[in-house]
């Protein structure tokens, strides 16, 4: 019998489909169940920073959907020693009416109000940040996006490793949560089941290349030797950028154990595909040979390919490389749908909610592959509701053509 060679075609899908199943495996094995990632309590660490004083900052930006219990989480830490800096940009802001309720229903705690309109740099979060800093009275530094709900055991936990000289912050990864309807939900399975087991395998690989808004702990020295905030005011990327500084002054960045919560308000597709694909683009902005190879984590697009590909050689010549193909790739497609369940498993908040969304799986990743390709050829973001530039370096634009922009007031989502 004669024997036909694959074609290039063949063998590249093939070599791709192999690729993505490897990693959807990689990532259900990295990924804790969520069960054990929202409740397992931490042990209360013994570290000479457990007393110690920590500022918490929260940049405000309007009463955004559960403000007020997110923020009531902080208040009920067992941490005996914390100043809760909330901070808003304008008198108008409609948080302030919130943190007020806040500071009535815990009189005994250390909540400071931070209304200041001043502007520094193109990056209103980071200024916002600024004005808030020299308010900051402790030793310790954290950083949290307004819409993080944590445990009670958070503080203790993500000061303990900032005992170490060598580590310069601390950060943490979150679960999701939709708040409002079909579209949060949406949004939810791309932290839940994108951006979360890809963090894990990258962690498991060896990189500490992180900095996530949900959490960025360290000490008030090591933000003064970087230049304070003021070296991130014109920064898009400002999470990642603080903890990328602080690494090349030769500190350590650490991912904690803790894994705070977080909210997925975009109530329609159009603002759920301007945050995301912001996202996106922020990722290649800060990193592109790794948003280059991206494409390999977008499971359910491979599995179809892999589905068509096994049929194709099985339609193909009978010779014994064809039947061989043809075998591989069922065996590699099989196995990456299975991990891709058990990805979602994994992921999953209950049963009910396992099988309410596993439908959406193949759309969720099918569309994060178009968001993926639409932030490879753009160079803009929607920025709470302006369109902002963003270079090489993960910069925006300046102050001025910033104070130019109608800044709408939809949330940018973190």
């Amino acid at each position: 019998m004669t024997a036909h060679a694959l074609p290039a075609y063949q063998w590249v899908l093939l070599a791709g489909c192999g690729a993505a199943s490897l990693y959807a495996m990689l990532a259900a094995v990295a990924l804790p169940f969520f069960a054990v990632r929202a409740s397992g309590e931490i042990p209360r660490p013994a570290d000479p920073f457990e007393c110690a004083g920590v500022s918490v900052l929260k940049p405000l930006c309007r009463a955004e959907p559960r403000l007020y219990e997110n923020l009531q989480t902080f208040c009920n830490q067992r941490h005996t020693h914390f100043q809760l800096v909330l901070g808003v940009s304008s008198p108008d802001d409609s948080a302030i009416a919130v943190v007020r309720r806040l500071q009535a229903a815990y009189p005994r705690h250390d909540i400071e109000l931070a209304i200041d309109t001043r502007v520094h740099g193109s990056n209103l979060k980071v200024s916002n940040l600024i004005n808030m800093a020299e308010r900051a009275r402790h030793d310790l530094i954290v950083i949290a996006d307004s819409d993080i709900a944590v445990e009670s055991y958070y503080l203790d936990t993500v000061a303990a490793p900032l005992a170490d000289e060598n580590v310069g912050v601390v950060t943490c990864l979150y679960v999701a949560q939709g708040v409002g309807g079909f579209w949060p939900r949406f949004g939810a399975l791309f932290i839940n089941e994108w951006f979360a087991p890809s963090v894990r395998v990258a962690h498991a690989a060896g990189s500490h290349r992180f900095g996530f808004g949900a959490t960025l702990a360290l000490r008030r020295a090591t933000l003064a030797r970087i230049g304070g905030f003021q070296a991130l005011k014109n920064c898009l990327a400002d999470d990642y950028w603080l903890a990328e500084h602080v690494r090349k002054l030769g500190l350590r960045t650490v991912l904690s154990r803790v894994m705070v919560a977080t909210d997925v308000i975009e109530p329609d597709f159009k603002t759920l595909w301007q945050r995301e694909t912001r996202w996106l683009r922020t990722i290649r902005s800060v990193n592109w040979l790794g948003f280059a190879f991206l494409f390999l984590t977008f499971s359910s697009p491979w599995l179809f390919v892999g589905a068509w590909l096994t049929g194709d050689l099985s339609a193909g010549p009978s010779d014994e490389l064809h039947r061989w193909a043809a075998l591989a790739s069922a065996i590699i497609t099989a196995g990456g749908t299975i991990a891709r369940l058990s990805l979602h498993l994994r992921a999953a908040r209950h049963e009910h909610a396992f099988w309410r969304d596993l439908m959406l799986v193949p759309l969720r990743d099918t569309l994060l592959a178009l968001q993926w390709l639409a932030a490879a050829f753009g160079s803009h973001v929607i920025w709470r509701g302006s369109r902002v530039p963003v270079d090489a370096s993960g910069g925006a634009v300046d102050g001025a053509e910033l104070a130019a922009m109608d800044v709408m007031e939809a949330s940018d989502g973190g």
